[in-house]
């Protein structure tokens, strides 16, 4: 039992700061920098820095380690941790998500098919997603390339109110690919 929780233990420790704090900070001088405080943005020895986020209550943090001197910062450590977080969080969900949903084809697909795949285009269109949208052909029927690019090009051309050809119909091996996305929503 020990065995398993001991490294849970370290590598929970890695994943949340590479940062090091404290005494574990190893050089002689520093500059220090912090909010509201009147030593703020001096170069100082380390000895001298941690007397004085000790007597802050708070805790020398060393916010960049390669700079000449390191540069450490007087807060409240698990405050800091926290802050950084969240703007994690926020710059995570800032950040657009892509979803390619594909459909496929036959090339001699008839009508009904075709239509019932239309249909999910314009839905995943107006989600948002990507439509990959490509005609299969099997064995010998890469003789009827042309209709399967007829096929596409009328695709693009029912879903031109809800979507934008990004690349126009290729052949890429036994597939005739085309993507499409969605027109930009107004506001």
């Amino acid at each position: 039992m020990a065995y398993q929780q001991q490294p849970q233990v370290k590598s929970q420790k890695a994943s949340l700061s590479e940062l090091r704090i404290n005494r574990e900070i190893q050089a002689k001088t520093v500059r220090l920098v912090g909010d509201n405080f009147e030593h703020s943005n001096r170069i100082v020895s380390f000895y001298e820095a941690l007397k004085i986020a000790e007597g802050l209550g708070l805790d020398l943090v060393e916010i960049s380690p390669t700079a000449e001197p390191p540069v450490c910062r007087v807060v409240d450590y698990q405050k800091y941790l926290y802050q950084q977080k969240k703007k994690q969080k926020e710059i995570k969900a800032k950040t657009v998500k892509v979803v390619v949903k594909e459909i496929r084809f036959g090339p001699q697909t008839d009508d009904h098919d075709y239509n019932f795949k239309l249909k999910h285009a314009i839905n995943f269109l107006n989600e948002g997603a990507k439509v990959k949208a490509f005609v299969f052909f099997k064995g010998r029927s890469i003789i009827y390339k042309e209709q399967g690019e007829i096929l596409l090009l009328r695709f693009a051309q029912d879903l031109e109110d809800y979507g934008k050809v990004d690349q126009m119909p290729r052949l890429e091996g036994k597939r005739m690919i085309m993507f499409l996305s969605a027109k930009p929503k107004k506001k």
